[in-house]
């Protein structure tokens, strides 16, 4: 019985954490599946200015991850130049990456295109805190990514 409720306490630890290489993820996918950015279309930020659902019709791999896209066209254009689409800092919070490097899940709802980038966080409470003070963030995500220290999930 004991090694049970030991068993039980691990494999909650492990959920709480984020997984065990939630850390070293180059891009963030859901704990249960391998879809970047909750299955949201990162092409249509760009086009589009606004969120959009992308369809698992439209996949296209990248990173280790399954990139969801509205359209066979966004996802050409991803596939094309993904870098150029993809969210920084691997689609975590841009906010908590400039906090030590907290890797901290999104709202695809809460984002910013700044300077041709995209960049996501937690809820848009926190993206207004991120957007106070843009630039400096930005650079302290910048030392952080990949390296990431403290994986913090919320879903």
């Amino acid at each position: 019985m004991i090694k049970y409720i030991v068993a039980l306490i691990m494999l909650s630890a492990l959920l709480i954490s984020g997984g065990a290489n939630a850390k070293d993820d180059a891009v963030h996918t859901g704990w249960f599946n391998n879809t970047a950015i909750k299955g949201y279309d990162s092409v249509a930020y760009f086009t589009q200015n606004k969120a959009v659902k992308g369809s698992d019709k439209y996949t296209f791999s990248y990173l280790g991850a399954n990139w969801h896209f509205s359209s066979e066209e966004n996802k050409t254009t991803f596939a094309e130049n993904p870098k150029r689409y993809a969210p920084q800092y691997g689609g975590w919070c841009a906010y908590a990456m400039a906090d030590e490097g907290n890797a901290v899940g999104i709202d695809p709802e809460a984002f910013y295109i700044h300077e041709g980038k995209l960049y996501l966080n937690y809820s848009e409470s926190v993206q207004q805190k991120w957007l106070s003070n843009l630039v400096p963030y930005i650079v302290m995500a910048d030392g952080y990514y990949p390296q990431t220290t403290n994986v913090m999930t919320f879903k």
